[in-house]
């Protein structure tokens, strides 16, 4: 650091430049003094025996002082080696110490710039014209998942190493999905850091996902998580893409019921019983070809109420916009998703999936329960019979809970 009022101290003339054993073996004296070498650069010792290399120079016609190091952590030939560029420095019109002030503080603000605090600024940005709810999901996700791993280095210390880790140990508690997403996120707060100049690279790029993770059939199978409940739910009330009412209600009836997508587009009235909230779904309709009840919450009843009145209540439930007698596509929910923003990361089918992971491990009720409401197939003929005799009221009672539960998120 440069000091405009160099040291006058007691000065031991010396004809020849140093050598490192002078250096080596000069004492401390009474008082600080200090062992010239050559241009201005000598070796200060303090009555404590503390040795350190700095050098006198003029800029703008002012004297001033610039400490290269200590000794021997810097030695002589270092030293000279800090002179030589301080002169070319000089020899520029760059003054050494104001470059050497600079160079501290760029290092101490890329020391503060960690990578949490850039996917802070990234969110920030992120969070403007997108759903509040989703965009809260998606720094709850960074926070819990790769914050914790590399979140307080410097964002320009963080390599692809310690991103694969972070995904990694995401995937190994089975969130396959998730993994991919984070490292999509993860990408984006790095591009977003090497566009303001705080990388010259983006570790999310070195790799691929493939190349790292482990494969699994994704498909027509992805399903968001529990957290991700509440930013569907306010998607499907904001209805940005302006979907029918009988779409966002169907979305909303395969949320509560988890059936399958055609099981849900192909029902008809004559398969309800609204005043015992039961709906009991035909063996020819049913993938495994047995009867199936599916018991209906307060709030599935509602909607089937309000479904009721928009077609009368006769022929399918969910007739299709242009022909009545017709059922409703079987693409409708899937384009359903993507309007609203959850393309590629929820299907039909995702919702059972979501149903299942969601109602054991929030609501925790036994799987046997939620896997016979899935209606999954059972290898013991007896057994199945059984199951749905056994726990019928259990299940009537999971379902009311799985949309109380709906509504509190």
């Amino acid at each position: 650091m440069p000091i405009s009022n160099p040291e006058k101290v007691k000065v031991s003339k010396v004809s020849r430049p140093l050598t490192q054993l002078a250096v080596v073996n000069a004492e401390p004296k009474e008082k600080p003094y200090k062992l010239s070498d050559q241009q201005g650069l000598y070796l200060y010792i303090t009555p404590a025996g503390g040795k350190s290399w700095r050098l006198k120079y003029r800029h703008l016609g002012k004297e001033k002082l610039l400490v290269l190091g200590t000794f021997p952590e810097v030695t002589l030939a270092e030293a000279r080696e800090k002179q030589f560029m301080a002169r070319k420095a000089l020899a520029n019109g760059t003054d050494p110490g104001k470059e050497k002030q600079k160079k501290h503080h760029d290092a101490l603000e890329a020391a503060s710039r960690t990578f949490e605090k850039c996917a802070e600024e990234w969110w920030e940005r992120k969070k403007h014209g997108n759903d509040e709810r989703y965009t809260n999901y998606i720094i709850r996700r960074i926070q819990r998942d790769l914050i914790p791993c590399f979140g307080k280095k410097p964002i320009h210390l963080v390599t692809s190493r310690d991103l694969i880790d972070a995904l990694q140990k995401v995937e190994a508690r089975g969130a396959h999905e998730l993994s991919r997403r984070l490292k999509q996120y993860a990408s984006e707060i790095f591009r977003q850091a090497r566009a303001m100049g705080y990388i010259s690279g983006n570790p999310a790029e070195e790799f691929e996902s493939r190349d790292v993770l482990v494969k699994y059939k994704k498909g027509h199978f992805a399903a968001i998580e529990a957290d991700e409940i509440p930013a569907l739910l306010a998607a499907l009330e904001l209805n940005k893409p302006r979907l029918y009412r009988q779409t966002v209600l169907a979305v909303k009836l395969m949320l509560m019921t988890f059936v399958r997508t055609g099981e849900l587009i192909k029902a008809k009235w004559e398969e309800f019983d609204l005043e015992k909230a039961m709906w009991s779904i035909p063996a020819e309709r049913m993938k495994m070809r047995r009867p199936h009840l599916v018991p209906l919450s307060s709030q599935a009843v509602k909607i089937l109420r309000e479904l009721q009145e928009m077609n009368n209540g006769k022929g399918y439930v969910f007739p299709g916009v242009y022909d009545p007698k017709k059922h409703m596509s079987d693409n409708t929910i899937l384009q359903a998703l993507a309007a609203l923003g959850f393309k590629g990361k929820m299907t039909g089918h995702g919702f059972r999936a979501l149903a299942m992971s969601t109602i054991k491990e929030k609501l925790h009720y036994r799987h046997e329960v939620v896997d016979l409401q899935l209606a999954h197939a059972k290898k013991d003929k007896i057994q199945a019979a059984y199951d749905r005799a056994q726990f019928l009221p259990e299940r009537q009672k999971m379902m009311q809970a799985w949309a109380d539960y709906l509504d509190q998120v």
